[in-house]
Formats: C-alpha cells, structure tokens, sequence
C-alpha cells in the first residue's frame, strides 16, 4: 500500500472536560484504496509513546471538515489512535449526496488496513466510531471483517442503504444488521427525524434478538447532529458531554482496554 505523507502538524486539543485535555498530533497523509484511488486520511495520535488502542472514525456525507476534525482530536485526547479516511473528496465527491457511492466503501477500507498497519497501534481489534452515513458503512465492514473489528459507536447512523427503495427505508434494515455480532452503541436525539429513529430502532430490536450486544441512547430535546450543530441548545451541549463519555466506555469495554487505557496485552497506551 502506497503511503505519502502530505503535512503533519502538532495541535492542542480541548474536551469539554479540562481532566481531558491533553496534546494530540495531528498528520495528513493518503493511502490507496483496492480500485488505486488515492484516499485523504488524516491520524490523530494521542501525547506519549503508544501504542494506543486504534479506533476508526467514518465521516457523515457533509464531508470531513472542521467539526469532524474537532471530534476526531477529541477521540485521541481520550486516548485512541484515530485514522479518519476521506471517502469523498478523493473522489471529487461533493457534499451532501443523496445517494450511497458502493466505490466509497473501498475507500474506507482502506482507512481500517492503514490504522491496523501503523506501529504505535494496539495488535487488536480495531473500534469504529461513524457518523449519520457512516454507520452504514461500519455495519458493512463489520459484516465483510467482523474479527477484525471490536465495536461501534453510532451517532444517528443509517441502518439501511441509502440507495434501497422506500419500501425498505420505511420498514426494514440492512441485511448486513442480520449477519453483524459486532457491539453497537446508537447515540441519538429524540428529535431527530422520524425515519432516522424508526430504521435505527428497528435495528436496535433486530440486534438485541439475535443477541448481538447493543445499547440504545436517545437524548432528549437534542436535535439531528446535536453533537456540533453551530446553534446548539444548552441540553444539547450536554448531550454532547455525555455522548462522548459513553462513546470511550463502550470502546474501553469492548476493545477490553485497561481503564488507563493499556492493550489488551498489558502495554500502556
């Protein structure tokens, strides 16, 4: 796999909890998906020697952009090494797409073999932290390398393909939601949109049934992407607070990371 680093730069990084805050560096580079398409990554590598539990961060369709970045760098202040791909822009994908570009998913592919390549990782499996659409693509990574992947962390994820008719957006889920055992935890507002929260229940009920460790959070007064909305309401900076903190224990239990955050093997982070 071809890597070329483009810049890297060290930042300060802020959680809204100041016993958080911590240095994180934060490098850009490009890796090539199956199909030779150069991918945008950017890694965000938490202060200290590693290695670090890997965790990889899938983007909404509005793109990668600077609150995905604060998100991400608020992931490696808690401890996590974070590979976040580019599955639009490398593909002169502009924002907002309706529908669901199959060609993406190598792109994020791409990103998890990266993040399980890099020397300061944790030899384990890998956790997935998604974004509205990526979700979608993290249930179907988890149905293509489920071993390889530990959990998930779904903030108001699509459960469904976005391209499938309406009957199926309307009442049933992505088949990959019947053959995934991946731990999920799905982060939502109750006033999201009636759909988001009925296809996403549906998968809650269809993982629980099956035995499939899932966990449902719904925030009240919190609205769609509650977590960065530049007119956030004081319940919904709260939520946010609160999503992030049980997004890193349901990582921490799943990743079965020490609570300073050592490898399964004992090394510290």
């Amino acid at each position: 796999m071809k890597r070329l680093v483009i810049a890297g730069a060290i930042l300060a990084s802020t959680l809204a909890a100041p016993a958080l805050a911590a240095d994180v560096a934060l490098t850009k580079t490009t890796v090539r998906a199956a199909d030779g398409t150069e991918v945008p990554v950017e890694v965000a590598t938490p202060e200290g020697k590693g290695p670090f539990p890997p965790v990889l961060f899938i983007h909404a369709k509005r793109g990668y952009e600077g609150d995905e970045r604060a998100h991400v760098r608020e992931l490696a202040a808690q401890g996590f090494l974070v590979v976040a791909p580019d599955w639009q822009s490398g593909r002169f994908i502009e924002r907002w797409p309706s529908a669901h570009n199959p060609d993406t998913e190598m792109d994020v592919e791409a990103g998890l073999d990266y993040l399980k390549s890099l020397p300061n990782a944790c030899k384990q499996p890998v956790g997935i932290v998604g974004l509205s659409r990526g979700p979608y693509y993290a249930i179907r990574l988890a149905a293509k390398r489920g071993a390889e992947i530990a959990a998930i962390v779904s903030y108001y994820g699509h459960m469904q393909n976005p391209n499938a008719p309406e009957p199926d957006q309307l009442f049933r889920v992505a088949p990959e939601v019947m053959q995934i055992t991946t731990p999920i935890l799905y982060l939502i507002g109750d006033a999201d949109y009636e759909l988001r929260r009925m296809n996403g229940g549906r998968a809650f009920y269809a993982l629980w049934e099956r035995g499939v460790p899932v966990e449902w959070q719904e925030y009240p007064m919190a609205r769609r992407a509650f977590d960065f909305r530049p007119d956030q309401t004081p319940e919904e900076k709260i939520a946010t607070r609160h999503a992030r903190e049980r997004a890193k224990a349901w990582l921490v239990k799943w990743m079965k990371l020490a609570p300073d955050m050592r490898c399964p093997d004992g090394r510290r982070a």
